[in-house]
């Protein structure tokens, strides 16, 4: 009779901590990774462009001057910032607030009906970023004048 062979020990998985600048630019994000990483970069976009969203909507609402002087703005700059790079700066913006809450609803549909798998990560965070990438295009090109 034979005696059975012991059971060979596995080998435990290694974890080890990255190195920043050598580790981080080969590192393969997957894209509910890359949405979770935009919606705090949105939300801190939002929130530092917060005076220009406040400037906007002042000038845009308390008189037919001052409506004027914001419509000048994206016509034709202001001050030393040219109309293009305030259309930029309110492209950013209309990115930011898009993203922010489609990846916002993402998270709501997630939690309130349990959907946590790795495929739905995966779909919802590539439809997330569809959305809020060409909607930005759409709103982008009714911005700088294209329709």
């Amino acid at each position: 009779m034979s005696t059975p062979h012991p059971a060979l020990p596995r080998k435990r998985p290694e974890f080890r901590n990255i190195h920043a600048l050598r580790d981080l630019p080969s590192y393969r994000l997957p894209p509910a990774g890359w949405v979770s990483i935009l919606h705090r970069i949105s939300g801190a976009l939002m929130f530092v462009l917060l005076p220009f969203i406040i400037w906007m909507f002042d000038t845009s609402i308390s008189s037919e001057y001052s409506f004027a002087r914001f419509s000048s703005a994206f016509n034709n700059g202001l001050g030393p910032v040219p109309a293009v790079g305030i259309k930029l700066l309110a492209l950013a913006l209309i990115w930011a607030y898009l993203h922010h809450l489609i990846a916002g609803l993402r998270h709501v549909y997630m939690d309130v009906n349990h959907a946590v798998s790795k495929e739905f990560g995966r779909s919802s965070a590539l439809v997330t970023l569809g959305l809020s990438l060409g909607l930005t295009a759409i709103l982008g090109a009714k911005l700088f004048g294209l329709y």
